[in-house]
């Protein structure tokens, strides 16, 4: 689902699970709550960071996760539930998996092919922007990359890449592969984010 609309699940599970949030001021008040680093559609994710604010009488932080979670739709749960949170500025890394699915089994040499490929010192791919397309050289934007094969059909890029101030979205290297090696074209790609960290490698919180 969208950004937009996992916030508003949100929203409206806060209100199911009876935790009033705090709101803005002004003419127009909105909830105080957030999402660090809104995912792409389609997106699997267990490393998702949500800032909120509550009034009143404020339970136990394990008593706001059931809740929530008994509020929450199937397949989005709350995983923690703690205070004092960093400032989103610090988060530096995001560690993700993409998979590459070939219908037919992965090709012959492919996984040192994806690895010459990655060995680039620059590798530009198109990045859709708010102002139109244009060119991001993804190679600065890596800070590891492992690949291996989970299994006879499928290619697993396992990387750490930057989070923001540039981010890279870890589906632009299928894209890389898609353009660059065109004979090695995969039938599926998918993302999953496992966990941030700041610049130093630490766990995010």
């Amino acid at each position: 689902i969208s950004h937009l609309d996992l916030m508003r699940l949100f929203q409206r599970s806060f209100q199911r699970a009876g935790l009033p949030l705090e709101h803005s001021q002004g003419f127009n008040p909105r909830p105080m709550v957030s999402i660090a680093l809104p995912m792409s559609v389609g997106v699997e994710s267990s490393c998702e960071l949500l800032d909120f604010d509550l009034t009143g009488e404020i339970p136990s932080k394990a008593e706001i996760a059931q809740r929530l979670n008994d509020a929450l739709v199937p397949g989005v749960r709350v995983l923690e539930v703690y205070e004092q949170g960093r400032k989103v500025r610090d988060l530096a890394w995001l560690h993700a998996q993409v998979d590459l699915e070939y219908d037919k089994g992965v090709p012959r040499e492919a996984q040192e092919q994806i690895r010459q490929l990655f060995a680039r010192q620059s590798l530009p791919v198109e990045k859709k922007g708010k102002n139109g397309p244009s060119d991001q050289d993804i190679i600065p934007l890596l800070h590891t990359l492992d690949l291996r094969r989970s299994d006879d059909n499928t290619i697993c890029l396992d990387t750490v890449v930057s989070a923001q101030n540039p981010a890279l979205n870890p589906m632009q290297l299928a894209k890389a592969v898609e353009k660059y090696l065109p004979d090695l074209a995969f039938d599926f790609a998918k993302s999953r984010r496992l966990e941030v960290y700041d610049k130093d490698m630490q766990i995010f919180r």
